[in-house]
């Protein structure tokens, strides 16, 4: 299915009461990713289809620099990649410092359907991938590679907010900082799931996992409220517990956008100039099909699609003025 719905996103969506979100994702090419899950429903795949399906579509975007294939590598030159997914049953499944294999997000589902764990790492979690049938493939792209080389030239890491859109279809010339793809959906049968697929902070620390893994920070869906995920600097999402937090103030009857308000405050409040520069957004999605998202910092958008297939871009109230 193609994305064609994408258009005249603000001002048409504006004009008209606003569908029920069926699907959410993080970020400018939230919109490819909702236009595979949308196809997904159709064609009677579940919520958890949904997500995987949008999941695999950032995976494979050679030009997305913080997801997958073509993602920016660590500072030993080595991409890693982190994934989980969470369905309405409660079931989960994640991966961590995964090499080799391009579609995390399929592998944390496999973690969730045919292991008794709910993580697997490294090597272990790379063994596994190939023992399920993944194909191992080179991830670092001569784009991504060149990249880190000049990146060597200083190895000076900077944090910028909003690279994931300043950075996408662009080969970013210094490092991003929170890398991510977060996605929730809700199925012909009203149930829900969510998925979140990373290859983590450009030029991190060889072994660094940050939010997007962790179930209850990056990730949270509970099937009688709705479902929550983060990007960002990980290390502050971590701190507040972030997708978990989003859905328990749900839970005690604040819309979605209140909810990610509150624990953006929160976070603001724990850590004041600690997280000044950095960006940390939430997004939420309770089971009447409400979306809502805040951010630390202005920039974060997201992308928000009905049952119809229909799509539009939508930029976060936030805290402070991006620097």
């Amino acid at each position: 299915m193609a994305a064609g719905p994408v258009a005249a996103l603000a001002t048409a969506a504006r004009a008209r009461p606003a569908a029920p979100a069926v699907m959410v994702s993080t970020w400018d090419f939230g919109a490819a990713a909702n236009a595979a899950g949308i196809a997904a429903r159709a064609n009677g795949g579940s919520a958890l289809d949904m997500v995987e399906a949008g999941g695999r579509v950032a995976e494979a975007d050679e030009s997305n620099s913080s997801v997958g294939y073509g993602g920016l590598p660590d500072r030993d030159g080595r991409v890693t990649l982190d994934a989980c997914v969470m369905t309405w049953a409660g079931d989960i499944g994640a991966v961590c410092a995964l090499e080799d294999v391009v579609h995390a997000v399929s592998v944390a589902r496999r973690v969730m359907e045919h292991t008794p764990h709910t993580m697997l790492v490294g090597e272990g979690a790379r063994t596994f991938a190939l023992e399920q049938g993944f194909e191992a493939q080179t991830l670092l792209t001569p784009r991504a590679e060149a990249a880190w080389r000049e990146w060597l030239k200083t190895a000076n890491y900077a944090p910028r907010p909003n690279s994931e859109n300043t950075d996408w279809r662009s080969m970013p010339g210094g490092p991003g900082n929170h890398d991510t793809i977060g996605l929730l959906a809700i199925g012909a049968d009203q149930r829900m799931a969510g998925a979140c697929t990373t290859s983590g902070m450009a030029f991190k620390m060889r072994g660094r996992v940050g939010d997007s893994p962790i179930i209850g920070a990056g990730l949270y869906v509970d099937d009688e409220v709705g479902g929550a995920t983060a990007t960002g600097v990980g290390e502050d999402v971590v701190r507040v517990a972030g997708a978990h937090s989003v859905v328990e103030a749900m839970r005690h009857g604040l819309d979605p956008t209140a909810a990610c308000r509150s624990v953006i405050e929160r976070l603001a409040r724990l850590r004041g100039t600690k997280v000044a520069g950095s960006q940390v957004a939430l997004l939420a999605l309770d089971k009447q099909g409400r979306a809502g998202a805040f951010a630390l910092q202005t920039g974060f958008t997201w992308a928000v699609t009905d049952a119809a297939g229909h799509t539009r871009i939508e930029r976060a109230g936030a805290l402070f003025e991006a620097p």
